[in-house]
């Protein structure tokens, strides 16, 4: 339970859903309780037609409803007579069952209205905190099971959980009204049929005891088919190369047929419980016709004819929500088990916070200083006690084999990763001690691989900076070299370039990402290694977009290739976690080390 109520925290307010949806229930039940009931006086009606000059007495007690109706139905028939006492019924049923479906569609419509807004909430709480965790989170995750959580498991909270208010709510206050009501007509009959109920829900408790821990394991598995789908999307060129479509074809169809599996699990358990909670509920209502009708025929009850069939009518409509109630079981268990992921998503909270005196940096002055920092993956140790300081407006080029710890130490800058020993200080300041967004906001970052969105050139230059105008983001575009195959596409700089930049080439797409940084111009710049997937030709253009990117800037450069560092002030070689030789290209050249040998063996291209 502790789960729904958090998941009803989402409903909040819920008391401008949960006051309008009682009065309309409680007038929905009560109407729909005396659509049943008035019954009692249109069947007194029928069976007393020729008998108006009979005398009914007015019942002492106003809780006796049967007599009641009987007794101004009778009052009708003498002053209207058979017909029109019937007609005179006839239009109170009408009149009734007209008000009882206006209240519940207007209790329908509030809480679909208390849905909606509850699903908004919990979307957007999900997502936010999705967003809000630190990229480590997303190393250890399968992107599938994310957008699995995000999706389907949401939905299945909205029809499953949000949808039991309504059972938990109208269905019983539906029930006790019935019950109320048999009580009134006949309380031992009633006393005997309370007998049998408790066997019914024994029963289906029984049938959907296994269904939650089914419905985590048909989450999970789904999470994992949207994974391998996910990944086959992506890699798909991959796949066709290397003739792995029919692996691949398997891999997804063996976990689908185990998320087909469990679902058939499930959807037997959930269907056998309403034809066995309506075949207990017909044989509750037969064991009352030969229980109850033995006594009306054996003079042992003073039920009426037409008070033991309005009983019958009754009984038989307490199953209905009885059933709705045990159906409800059922979903929500799927549902409690899909609220859990949720709710597990949004509990994990970021490793890399703001500290609680955490303070914005409004500009970068003088240096970035990085004091024997130290950053290991468990017990790999990844940077062993680095040193140095970058200057303001100097280029400082990060090489090495690969693993040398060159990107965990850009990563470590903008705060993607937190070291394990040692800071990292920026102007003077513990990078810790600002706030993630103020210093993030000082940084421009070009990777390799250009995150490019499905969208249109301006927008996807103006990403970081949405205010930008067209004469900013032409501006920035021709910095980057972009502004001329920008114009020469369908429609210029409102064209869509497809999911991932698709329907660009590599050079061109690296060059967006520069234009993209450019606009928002901050004062520090980070490359990773961004020519290093490009020809010859390409790489010349996003080279000279580079050297235009890094002017009057501070910038780290990973890089292989010599055209992107060879002009740098200063290179740094990191080997295992160390820096192993620091200079310019020459002075590096002429020590004939690790950086000499990274030359000869043809890691980097020369010209």
């Amino acid at each position: 339970m502790k789960t729904y109520f958090r998941l009803l925290s989402f409903a909040k307010p819920i008391e401008k859903f949960a006051i309008p949806y009682f009065l309309f229930t409680t007038l929905a039940v009560i109407f729909n309780t005396f659509n049943l009931t008035l019954l009692a006086p249109l069947l007194k009606t029928l069976f007393s037609a020729n008998s108006a000059d009979s005398v009914i007495t007015k019942p002492a007690n106003w809780y006796n409803v049967v007599e009641y109706f009987n007794y101004h139905a009778h009052q009708a028939n003498q002053q209207y007579g058979a017909f029109g006492a019937l007609k005179l019924v006839c239009l109170v049923i009408l009149i009734s069952n007209l008000l009882s479906n206006l209240f519940r569609y207007l209790s329908q419509r509030v809480m679909e209205n208390l849905r909606i807004h509850t699903l908004l909430n919990l979307r957007k709480t999900v997502f936010n905190n999705v967003m809000d965790l630190h990229l480590g989170y997303f190393n250890n995750e399968r992107k599938g099971d994310i957008i699995s959580k995000i999706s389907a498991d949401v939905q299945v909270v909205q029809f499953s959980v949000t949808g039991t208010l309504q059972v938990i709510f109208k269905e019983p206050l539906q029930l006790i009204a019935y019950l109320v009501m048999l009580f009134l007509i006949s309380p031992n009959l009633t006393f005997f049929s309370m007998l049998i109920i408790p066997v019914s829900a024994l029963v289906i408790a029984r049938i959907v005891k296994r269904l939650k821990h089914q419905a985590t394991q048909s989450q999970q598995s789904y999470g994992t088919m949207i994974s391998y789908l996910d990944e086959a999307l992506s890699g798909i060129k991959i796949i066709k190369a290397f003739n792995a479509v029919n692996f691949i074809k398997e891999k997804f169809n063996i976990e689908n047929t185990r998320y087909s599996n469990i679902n058939r699990s499930m959807a037997k358990r959930q269907q056998l419980a309403s034809p066995v909670s309506e075949f207990l509920g017909v044989s509750m209502v037969v064991g009352i016709v030969l229980y109850g009708g033995s006594l009306v025929i054996s003079k042992q009850s003073e039920l009426s004819p037409e008070a033991f069939i309005l009983y019958i009518v009754l009984f038989s409509q307490v199953m209905r929500p009885a059933k709705a109630i045990s159906d409800s079981f059922s979903n929500i268990n799927q549902g409690l088990a899909a609220g859990e992921r949720v709710l597990e998503l949004i509990d994990t909270k970021p490793a890399i916070n703001d500290s609680a005196n955490a303070v914005s940096i409004g500009s970068f002055k003088n240096n970035i200083s990085f004091q024997n920092v130290s950053f290991s993956y468990g017990d790999r140790q990844v940077l062993d006690n680095i040193s140095m300081v970058v200057e303001k407006g100097k280029s400082i080029a990060l090489v090495g084999p690969s693993g040398g710890g060159k990107s965990t130490l850009m990563d470590t800058i903008p705060r993607f990763i937190e070291p394990c020993g040692g800071r990292i200080m920026i102007d003077g300041k513990d990078i810790r001690d600002l706030k993630i967004e103020s210093l993030r906001a000082q940084i421009g970052f070009v990777s390799q691989e250009s995150i490019l969105f499905n969208d249109t050139v301006f927008n996807n230059i103006a990403f970081g900076k949405p205010g930008a105008t067209l004469e900013e983001v032409e501006n920035a575009a021709r910095i980057a070299n972009a502004h001329d195959f920008i114009v020469n596409t369908e429609k210029g700089y409102q064209t869509n370039i497809g999911d991932r930049g698709m329907k660009l080439s590599g050079g061109q797409k690296q060059r967006l990402s520069i234009a993209r940084a450019v606009l928002a111009n901050p004062p520090i710049m980070l490359l990773d290694e961004a020519t290093s997937a490009l020809d010859t030709e390409s790489e010349k253009l996003v080279q000279d977009a580079l050297n235009n990117l890094m002017k009057n800037r501070t910038s780290v450069i990973i890089a292989h290739r010599l055209s992107t560092i060879k002009n740098v002030d200063q290179i740094l070689v990191l080997d295992k976690g160390k820096i192993a030789e620091t200079g310019t290209h020459m002075e590096l050249l002429q020590q004939n080390g690790l950086y000499k040998r990274l030359i000869d063996m043809q890691t980097f291209e020369l010209e």
